[in-house]
């Protein structure tokens, strides 16, 4: 028994959210932390909203201002030769001197509920909106582990200083408290494993290094969820293989009788993004047990091969149902779809 793809995917689209301005587009509702909270799936979404341009030739670029508490407006136009418009998702300068890139959206985060897993309804404000100067760019891709009572979100904090990992909690989904960046930049895709482990918290990075080094998977401990230390590296990118240019954590690890399942995202020298696994010793996750020697998940549907960075399924969150791993998942940066697969499928996909 293969993978199974939910007939009503994608779930959410950028046509079920409505812009949180008029003035704006959302142009993707996609990488979502996932949580089952009483009777219902909660997705945290990343909703990308862009200023709406008045012409093809020009493109707006959206900054929180923290001093105005409020968002400020650029505008580009595509033939400034000072910045290269090639990656829809950025505007870069030619010249690193010559400033830093802009994104050419602006997210935040924002809660959609459901009791079925397949229909949502998403609320109209933001949860999650831009407040810092470590966030001016945006707040994206949240990752939900539930610790007792409580859900802890890790998020990316996006701006001109890098992307950092912020995290937050909640009791209830209505109320949040922001505990601050935990990991500074360059680093992202933090998951949190759900309990302790020999006393301590565990949670999965990917720092981004600017000289040697490929984005891979690291582990790090901590005694407060708060301060983190103690790193090791835990996985990297494989030469020739479909995570042969970079990987990070997906879905917060499960507790199987086998190990720890991690569901994780890598991207190949084609920026194909597809999902695997990879199991971790319960007892020491510093220990690979073993890894997907082929992708679970690799991008097929029309929705996950087209949209505005195709070729992408991002896993972001995982529910264990029974003998069966419900898996929420970003698909082309644009929407969230939802496969289930069989855990004896994922682990058939294991080898050394």
């Amino acid at each position: 028994m293969g993978v199974y793809r939910y007939p009503e995917n994608p779930l959410l689209t950028p046509a079920d959210v409505p812009p949180h301005r008029d003035d704006f587009e959302v142009i993707g509702v996609f990488n979502a932390g996932v949580a089952k909270y009483h009777d219902e799936i909660i997705l945290l979404l990343r909703v990308a909203e862009r200023p709406v341009a008045q012409d093809e030739q020009t493109i707006k670029a959206a900054i929180f201002d923290v001093s105005a508490k409020g968002l400020r407006i650029e505008t580009f136009h595509r033939n400034d030769q000072r910045y290269d418009f090639s990656d829809p998702r950025s505007i870069a300068p030619v010249e690193r001197k010559g400033g830093f890139t802009y994104l050419t959206s602006i997210s935040h985060l924002r809660i959609a509920r459901s009791v079925d897993g397949r229909h949502f309804h998403v609320d109209e404000q933001p949860f999650l909106y831009p407040q810092t100067e470590l966030e001016t760019f945006g707040v994206e891709d949240a990752r939900i582990t539930q610790i007792g009572d409580t859900y802890y979100i890790t998020y990316s904090a996006v701006s001109a200083r890098g992307v950092g990992v912020v995290l937050a909690s909640t009791k209830n989904f209505h109320d949040v408290h922001r505990h601050g960046m935990i990991l500074p930049p360059e680093n992202k895709d933090v998951v949190l494993f759900p309990e302790p482990i020999g006393g301590k918290y565990y949670c999965l990075h990917r720092p981004v290094p600017s000289g040697n080094g490929s984005p891979d998977i690291w582990l790090a401990e901590s005694s407060d969820l708060n301060h983190w230390g103690n790193h090791h590296h835990l996985m990297g990118c494989r030469p020739e293989a479909w995570d042969s240019r970079r990987l990070g954590a997906g879905a917060p690890p499960l507790r199987t009788e086998h190990g720890w399942l991690e569901l994780y995202h890598a991207a190949d020298e084609d920026a194909r993004y597809c999902v695997g696994a990879v199991l971790l010793d319960l007892e020491d996750p510093s220990q690979v047990l073993v890894r997907s020697r082929h992708p679970i998940l690799v991008p097929e549907a029309d929705y996950e091969t087209n949209g505005f960075f195709g070729n992408v399924v991002f896993p972001c969150g995982a529910l264990l149902q029974g003998d069966t791993v419900q898996v929420y998942y970003g698909v082309a940066d644009t929407s969230m779809a939802c496969v289930e697969i069989p855990l004896q499928t994922i682990f058939d996909s294991l080898g050394s």
